[in-house]
C-alpha cells in the first residue's frame, strides 16, 4: 500500500502510532515498526534528553525500521522549557526519522529556525493540528507533513471541535503535503475512510494499547474491549487546555470541580500524569486520566501488533477493491 506518507517516512503501510505518555516505549515502539507501520518513542516518558537518548538508541536495537517521536510542546506540571529544548536536540543529534509534534509548533516554541535545523539533520516534522489554519501554519513553516486530529481523538483534541469526517478533507483541500489522519481510527474501515477523504494514511494511539506489546496491566486491556465509544469524556474546557478521557472516578472528579470554577491549583492533583503508574502498573481503572479516543468503540480483541497492522491493511484493500461492485461504479 504505497501513498506519500509511506514514501515519506521509507515504511510498509500509511499507519503510524501517536503519542502515549508511560506506554509508547522502545518495545512496544519497535513491535509496531517490525509489523511494518510507523512506531513512536514518547519523549514525556523521560526526565531528561540522555535518558530519551537512551530509550531511542535501545529501539534501534530492537529494529532497523522508521518509528517517530513524539514531543508535546504543552503546559505541563513536571517538564520545563529546557527539557523539551534538551528532548528536541536529542533527536536530532540522534537523527530520528520524523518529530511528531502535539500543542505548539516547533517554530514558536524552539526558535524560527527550528525547522531548518530539523531538515538539515536528516528529521522530518509532523504536527498535529485541529484545524486548518493551524495545518497551513506548519505548511507555510516547512512541515513535511500535518495530521488532521479530530475531536474524537483522545489526549487534548483542539477546542474547535471540529470531527475528523469534515477535518480531514478540508485540510487536504488546503495544504499540499501530505494529510495524515487521526481520531475514531481502529481498523481498516477507519484507513479505508482516510484515504478516500483524501488523506495519506492514518495515525492511531488508544488501538495500539490493547496490543499484546504494550507495557501495561491486562486489565486496561480488557477496561478498552469492553467499553463503547460513549464511554469517553471532555474535561479541561474551564482551564483552557481541553482533553478526551475515558469516564472514570477521576474524571467525573475532575468536571465536578470545573462545574463549581475551581482553580487550577485544585484541579491540579488529578490532571497529573504522574497518578497514572498505578494504572498501567496495578490496573487501577481509578486512579487518574486514560486518555483514550471514541475510537475504543471498535475495540473488539487483544492481538499482536503484527496482526493488528496486517489485519487492517487487507480490510482496508478489501473496501476500497469492492466499492466499485457495491454502488454499481464501474
Amino acid at each position: 500500500m504505497i501513498t506519500r506518507m509511506t514514501e515519506l517516512f521509507g515504511i510498509e503501510y500509511p499507519i503510524m502510532c501517536g503519542g502515549m505518555m508511560w506506554l509508547c516505549k522502545p518495545e512496544l515502539c519497535a513491535a509496531i515498526s517490525n509489523a511494518g507501520a510507523m512506531g513512536n518513542v514518547t519523549a514525556a516518558n523521560y526526565n531528561t534528553g540522555e535518558e530519551l537518548r537512551k530509550a531511542i538508541k535501545q529501539t534501534r536495537g530492537l529494529t532497523n525500521k522508521p518509528f517517530s517521536v513524539n514531543l508535546t510542546l504543552l503546559p505541563s506540571f513536571r517538564i520545563s522549557k529546557e527539557t523539551y529544548m534538551d528532548w528536541f536536540n536529542v533527536c536530532l543529534e540522534e537523527g530520528v526519522t520524523a518529530l511528531e509534534i502535539s500543542g505548539a509548533p516547533v517554530d514558536k516554541f524552539f526558535g524560527a529556525d527550528a525547522v531548518k535545523r530539523a531538515h538539515d539533520a536528516g528529521v522530518k516534522l509532523i504536527h498535529k493540528v485541529g484545524s486548518v489554519r493551524h495545518a497551513i501554519h506548519a505548511e507555510q513553516a516547512g512541515y513535511d507533513a500535518v495530521i488532521a486530529a479530530g475531536i474524537e481523538e483522545g489526549g487534548h483534541p483542539l477546542s474547535d471541535d471540529v470531527t475528523t469526517m469534515v477535518l480531514t478533507p478540508r485540510i487536504a483541500e488546503s495544504v499540499k503535503i501530505p494529510v495524515i489522519t487521526t481520531g475514531g481510527i481502529a481498523d481498516g474501515r477507519g484507513l479505508a475512510a482516510a484515504l478516500i477523504l483524501g488523506a495519506e494514511g492514518v495515525m492511531m494511539a488508544s488501538r495500539f494499547m490493547a496490543t499484546y506489546e504494550c507495557q501495561t496491566d491486562p486489565k486496561v486491556k480488557e477496561e478498552l474491549v469492553k467499553r463503547q465509544e460513549f464511554d469517553t469524556t471532555i474535561y479541561g474546557k474551564s482551564i483552557g487546555l481541553q482533553g478526551r478521557t475515558l469516564i472514570n472516578e477521576v474524571s467525573k472528579k475532575i468536571q465536578e470541580l470545573e462545574s463549581q470554577h475551581a482553580r487550577l491549583e485544585e484541579l491540579a492533583p488529578y490532571l497529573s500524569g504522574l497518578r497514572q503508574n498505578a494504572i498501567w502498573e496495578k490496573g487501577d481503572i481509578n486512579a487518574g486520566l486514560i486518555p483514550v479516543g471514541q475510537s475504543i468503540g471498535l475495540i473488539h480483541d487483544i492481538v499482536s501488533c503484527k496482526d493488528l497492522v496486517v489485519r487492517m491493511v487487507r480490510e482496508a484493500e478489501s473496501i476500497l477493491s469492492s466499492v466499485p461492485k457495491r454502488t454499481g461504479i464501474v
